[in-house]
């Protein structure tokens, strides 16, 4: 019987944390809430003197500049107690703001943590079916998210955090952030079907076609290929829709890297561990999230 474990590959250059601090990060359903508090993140907000009013919202994770600017135009949020409705108004440090009536303050330190996310869990709060989620292993508040999700059958890297403005960066369809995958496919892959799959262009359904991938072949058999490619968007099973569509179905699909962050090869699944004050700045570096919240 062929294995289906992942050929082993040449390292590559890895974001790394201190031993210790490693050794110490590594948890299955502790308070994950505690992962990491971002000291520079607070350092930021605590500098800043005042903020324009979408901003400032988006920044307390509430919801996106522009889902603030209609809540602002319906009426629901107060400064000082007043109602506003023109979306340029600064808020000032002594300025109080509530929506629908309940107080509002920014967010000064959050939660950043990697989820190493084995296959039979759902990226969801709440299954009507009463499948198993990933909130069951992890002890988080309940507003610390998974950065876009994984589906079911989709093991690997998950990044979670409460920094609403940040995750709706990473995940802006603009940002264009590179996520690679190691999957393995049914039968051979050709090298003309190789780079049809690299041009893009393949019909995947519900009038969507694929985009350009980078795709590389580890290993193969007769029987499977273990295939490496980086995607530069998270649509709903892109990666699955776009191999069958080329003729080799999914048989196993772990994500390795997003963006400049990737987990460690030895790291055990269904484990978490916080991301370092160094990843959380590469993952700011990298999007700019002041241009997509």
């Amino acid at each position: 019987m062929k294995s289906s474990n992942p050929p082993s590959k040449k390292p590559r250059a890895r974001v790394k944390t201190k031993g210790k601090g490693k050794a110490k990060a590594l948890a299955a359903g502790k308070p994950a809430a505690r992962a990491l508090k971002d000291t520079q993140d607070t350092q930021e907000n605590q500098d800043t003197s005042s903020d324009r009013i979408n901003r400032y919202m988006a920044r307390c994770g509430l919801c996106s500049r522009r889902e603030a600017d209609r809540w602002i135009e319906a009426g629901r949020v107060a400064v000082n107690g007043k109602i506003v409705r023109q979306p340029g108004v600064i808020i000032g440090p002594g300025d109080t703001l509530s929506v629908d009536g309940k107080p509002v303050s920014r967010q000064t330190s959050f939660t950043y943590m990697l989820y190493n996310k084995p296959t039979g869990q759902l990226c969801s709060r709440l299954d009507a079916k009463g499948r198993p989620l990933i909130y069951d292993k992890l002890d988080v508040a309940p507003n610390v998210q998974s950065v876009g999700r994984l589906d079911m059958n989709t093991e690997g890297l998950l990044l979670l955090t409460d920094d609403g403005a940040l995750a709706r960066a990473l995940t802006h369809p603009s940002a264009r952030l590179p996520r690679e995958y190691r999957v393995r496919v049914a039968g051979q892959v050709s090298l003309e079907t190789l780079q049809k799959i690299r041009q893009g262009g393949i019909d995947i359904g519900e009038g969507e076609t694929s985009e350009p991938w980078e795709a590389t072949v580890d290993s193969e058999t007769a029987g499977h290929t273990w295939l490496t490619i980086v995607i530069n968007r998270g649509r709903n099973r892109e990666v699955r829709r776009t191999l069958e569509a080329a003729g080799h179905p999914v048989r196993r699909l772990m994500r390795t890297a997003f963006g400049p962050i990737r987990m460690d090869e030895t790291m055990p699944r269904g484990l978490w561990r916080p991301l370092t004050s160094g990843e959380v700045k590469q993952l700011r570096h990298f999007i700019k999230d002041d241009k997509h919240t």
